[in-house]
């Protein structure tokens, strides 16, 4: 370790930034953005600006094939730059030098004081933000100038880097960087170290082409086609049975082939082909003119061509294959499968017999490697069969040869089979993930999709808002998260904590690192991740010694909002993770992230429209005793609707049922309900009758769709407001309920007995289709009878039709002594769906009466003389009731309202007292007039009656009746009477 401190050198307005970022504040407005995240880097793992310990490693070096594809792009690259001032710096994938080339004396002198030469580490964890370890930490290209660097020694310099990739494995193996003075940097520098990189890629990929021909070649030569190229007709011969080989069989051929170069342990493999031939694939090994080796493949599909073991076959495995020609390839033996070994097919192919190498025909075309078509990097396919004799020694039929499906290295092999079982991985994800708008689920499902393809641990973590559906605040280090979702492959030890456990990360670990730069952390090697270990020593090291030793952590981003972090583990499968996984757990979690933003958002709308429509639907119980009720609302799973139910109670004890429905859901139908039950709520207080209360809501609900007057705007929420009513009225007094309909399935009554009936009430158009007049149907109910009225979401479905929901309904409501709460429950436990695709209102009324000793009635003729006999009368009522203490209000009431009917009304007149929840007075006449409240001049001698009667009651209103009207009034009951 060598330590370095250089004085601070104030270079402009990146100094004040850097300094208010060190004290923790925000400086994502001075700042760019990679160079924020790299600072935010830097923090976490604990780096000093004024001070770094710098490792040195001897003999650091790279590989002889990338040295031969690297050193004249580096050459060319250092003759460009003969005329300027600047180094080119050549590091191996961990970020430590290798070479430094170009550069004057001065330049030289001064990276020397800083450490950055050959040997010593440059990675961004040592020396903070610099061309070679944030190039390296960003994976791409980058330009650092000044004080963007993180190190103070590092300012006065300006560099700009690029990873150099396997083109096949896509892994980093080398950064290129181009450093020179402050001054003399310029952002282009950018471009030209990118464009080096690339060639040096581009040589490498040369390489693997220049190793694939002569592997090619060398399988030719030991077959004994050295002088021209086998046969390529377009397909199998005509007279094999099956035919030719279609496209996607030969993709399968290919597919498998893939697999067998990468699996050094396999020789033999049956596939069934989607034709539903079977064909067997044998592993060969090959070795080049210039000592490359290789893997080549050959086909035999059962009914046309057999694999071919040319001269090499009739060898004794024990001899082995005669020595080529020099300067030529030799072919490996044909390993025969062991006998009684496994195969994968039912019905093992018989084994092909000694055979002569084929000639091939003057008229057969020769092709050159060259030519042959390739589908991956690394495997040159050359999918056909070669010209075959009639017969076989064994009396087998012709076309008993096999042919050349591929020839590549074991590794890109491996390579190939990994990239194609990464693309079905993605497929699956597409799939699977989504399926619901549930948050939750849809982090288990990501969870699932991965593991164990892609690890053998998963645990998603997001904040608590977002499971709420809000908006989530910044995210980082000591940031509060709930586990929502785990997966492995074995259950213990993990001690990764369980899921609902609340996990606050140390901002060293590669979590919280995720969450405060935006972006993905690898860490390869798990017991070398100091950070990750820090979280919990106790907790985590007995999980390493479970096995766990790679760990990718990606952030949940979606529409530029971080939602929380995945961390994927691998303990069973042997290999750590690398760059092309980190690039395949980001494009998971990316998609993903966009199907949990979308349940999130969705959460946040259905938890709003459920609100806001549960604040519109009747909150604990109805204060009447004319019936006994229980109600149930169950929202859809597809959101909230315009499903509502309520219980008013009226005048003269009486009580309103009502159970509606407006059509659609979300925010615009559950608004609507409310609009629509507020208006109900008026218009009972107006003592409407039924059909009176549905013209009205009818009227309205036509006026809505109009837009009330003004101009409809063209939205999502314009349109026709479509809506269903039910409206019942029943009087405990006569034990007579009054019903009506507009569009809304029909009642069930249940009786005393048990006995279940829909009431036939006449078919109304919903509302707001008007010109229709309501009708009415009026029966008497005994008591204990069960009023049950619901929405049709509770009887009809996609898979039920209505009328098999109310033969459903029947049953269930069949049986007598039920309450309407054990009611209420056996209806959705019977009927409800498990995802009911509409919401559900259930009501359901029992009915009581109010007995004969709580109701006085009296009828009185037209004279003033009888007012005094009323008062008499009254007050021996509520002398027999106990209600002494209201004698006087009650007879001046009384008095006042019988005088006015008198005086003012026709026709026959009644006083009636009902003791209910209050002491209700109602004076009834033969008049449509309804008297009215004014306030009388003080000079007038009348006027003040009905002043008094609404001063010494509760409420009182009028309500209209088929002979007449009714005054009425209510007065509370002592507190010893209620």
């Amino acid at each position: 370790m060598v330590p370095l401190s250089v004085a601070w050198d104030d270079i402009g307005g990146l100094v004040d930034a850097h300094e208010r970022f060190l004290a923790g504040s925000l400086v994502e407005s001075d700042v760019r953005d990679s160079v924020l995240d790299s600072w935010k880097r830097c923090r976490s793992v604990g780096l000093e600006p004024h001070r770094l310990l710098v490792r040195y490693t001897e003999d650091v070096s790279l590989d002889e094939r990338f040295r031969h594809a690297a050193d004249p792009v580096l050459a060319d690259l250092t003759s460009s730059f003969a005329d300027a001032s600047m180094t080119i710096a050549l590091c191996d994938g961990q970020g430590r030098m290798v070479e430094r080339l170009g550069g004057d004396r001065q330049l030289r002198d001064r990276l020397d004081a800083v450490r950055f030469a050959p040997g010593f580490d440059a990675s961004e964890s040592v020396v903070g933000t610099n061309g070679v370890g944030t190039a390296l930490a960003e994976r791409g290209p980058v330009y650092i100038a000044g004080r963007e660097h993180f190190a103070d020694c590092l300012q006065p310099f300006a560099c700009a880097g690029a990873p150099v990739r396997d083109p096949l494995s896509g892994r980093i193996e080398a950064v290129l960087d181009i450093t020179c003075l402050r001054d003399q940097g310029d952002p282009a520098m950018v471009r030209m170290v990118r464009e080096a990189a690339r060639s040096i890629e581009a040589r490498l990929l040369e390489q693997a082409g220049l190793r694939e021909r002569a592997l090619l070649a060398a399988y030719r030569r030991a077959d004994g086609h050295a002088g021209a190229w086998p046969g390529q007709p377009d397909g199998l011969r005509p007279d094999l049975d099956g035919g030719a080989l279609g496209r996607i069989d030969m993709a399968v051929l290919r597919a498998k082939a893939e697999e067998l170069i990468a699996s050094p342990n396999r020789t033999l493999d049956d596939v069934t082909l989607p034709s539903g031939r079977t064909a067997t694939l044998l592993r060969r090994q090959v070795t080049g003119a210039a000592g490359e080796t290789g893997v080549a493949v050959e086909a035999r599909v059962l009914g046309g061509p057999r694999l071919r073991h040319a001269d090499v076959a009739s060898a004794p495995a024990e001899t082995g294959i005669p020595a080529a020609p020099a300067g030529e390839g030799r072919l490996g033996p044909a390993v025969r499968r062991p006998a009684g070994s496994p195969v994968t097919r039912s019905t093992p192919a018989p084994q092909a017999p000694a055979t002569t190498p084929a000639t091939t025909p003057a008229t057969t075309p020769a092709t050159t490697p060259a030519t042959t078509p390739a589908t991956t990097p690394g495997t040159t396919p050359a999918t056909t069969p070669a010209t075959t004799p009639a017969t076989t020694p064994d009396g087998e039929p012709a076309g008993a040869e096999g042919w050349l499906l591929l020839v590549g290295e074991p590794g890109v092999g491996r390579l190939a089979m990994l990239a194609r079982r990464r693309l079905e991985l993605l497929h699956d994800a597409s799939v699977r993930i989504g399926t619901t708008l549930d948050v939750t689920r849809t982090a288990e499902e990501l969870a699932e999709v991965t593991v164990p393809r892609f690890a053998d641990f998963v645990a998603v973590d997001l904040p608590d808002s977002v499971l709420r559906g809000e908006e989530p605040e910044a995210l980082g280090g000591r940031t509060a998260l709930r586990r929502v979702a785990i997966r492995a492959v074995r259950k213990q030890p993990h001690n990764l904590y369980e899921v609902g456990d609340t996990v606050e990360y140390v901002p060293s670990t590669p979590q919280a690192r995720s969450l405060e730069t935006r972006q993905s952390v690898i860490e390869p090697v798990l017991t070398e991740a100091d950070g990750w270990i820090a979280q919990d020593p106790e907790r985590l090291t007995p999980v390493l010694e479970a096995g766990i030793h790679s760990l990718i952590t990606v952030p949940l981003r979606a529409r530029g909002t971080t939602l929380g972090v995945v961390s994927f583990y691998r303990s069973l499968q042997p290999d750590s993770y690398e760059d092309d996984d980190l690039s395949l757990a980001q494009e998971l979690v990316g998609r993903a992230a966009i199907c949990i933003d979308n349940a999130r958002r969705y959460t946040r709308e259905h938890n709003t429209a459920l609100a806001l429509q549960r604040s519109l639907l009747p909150r604990g119980r109805s204060e009447q005793s004319a019936v006994e009720v229980a109600y149930r609302y169950l929202p859809a799973q597809a959101g909230v609707g315009g499903d509502w139910f309520d219980v008013i109670p009226l005048s003269g004890a009486r009580v309103a049922l009502v159970v509606g429905d407006v059509v659609g859901h979300g925010l615009h139908a559950a608004a609507t309900m409310g609009r629509l039950r507020t208006a109900v709520h008026n218009f009972c207080s107006l003592d409407l009758s039924p059909d009176d209360l549905l013209t009205h809501l009818d009227d309205l609900v036509g006026r809505l769709d109009r837009g009330e007057g003004w101009a409809a705007e063209n939205s999502p929420d314009s349109g026709i407001v479509g809506a269903t009513c039910l409206y019942a009225v029943y009087d405990p007094v006569s034990r007579r309920c009054t019903l009506t309909r507009a569009g809304h399935p029909l009642p069930a009554v249940v009786a005393p007995d048990g006995s279940v009936e829909f009431l036939d009430l006449p078919a109304c158009p919903p509302l707001g289709l008007g010109g229709m007049p309501f009708e009415t149907v009026e029966l008497e109910l005994a008591e204990g009878s069960r009023l049950v009225l619901y929405t049709d979401g509770l009887v009809e479905d996609r898979h039920r039709d209505i009328d098999a929901g109310l033969d459903d309904l029947r049953a269930v409501l069949a049986g007598a002594d039920r309450s309407p709460e054990d009611t209420c429950e056996a209806v959705l436990d019977a009927l409800l769906p498990a995802r009911p695709g509409d919401d559900v209102a259930l009501l359901v009324a029992r009915t009581h009466s109010l007995g004969a000793d709580r109701v006085a009635q009296w009828d009185l003729p037209s004279d003033p003389a009888v007012v005094s006999r009323s008062r008499a009368a009254v007050t021996a009522q509520l002398a027999e009731w106990g209600l002494e203490e209201l004698t006087f209000t009650t007879e001046l009431i009384a008095s006042e309202l019988v005088t006015n009917a008198i005086r003012h009304a026709t026709g026959p007149v009644q006083l009636r007292l009902l003791r209910d929840r209050a002491l209700i007075c109602e004076v009834s006449d033969g008049s449509g007039t309804s008297p009215r409240l004014r306030r009388a001049q003080s000079t007038d001698e009348g006027g003040r009656g009905l002043f008094l009667v609404a001063q010494l009651t509760e409420r009182w209103g009028t309500r209209y009746t088929p002979d007449g009207k009714v005054i009425w009034t209510e007065q509370p009951l002592p507190g010893r009477c209620r």
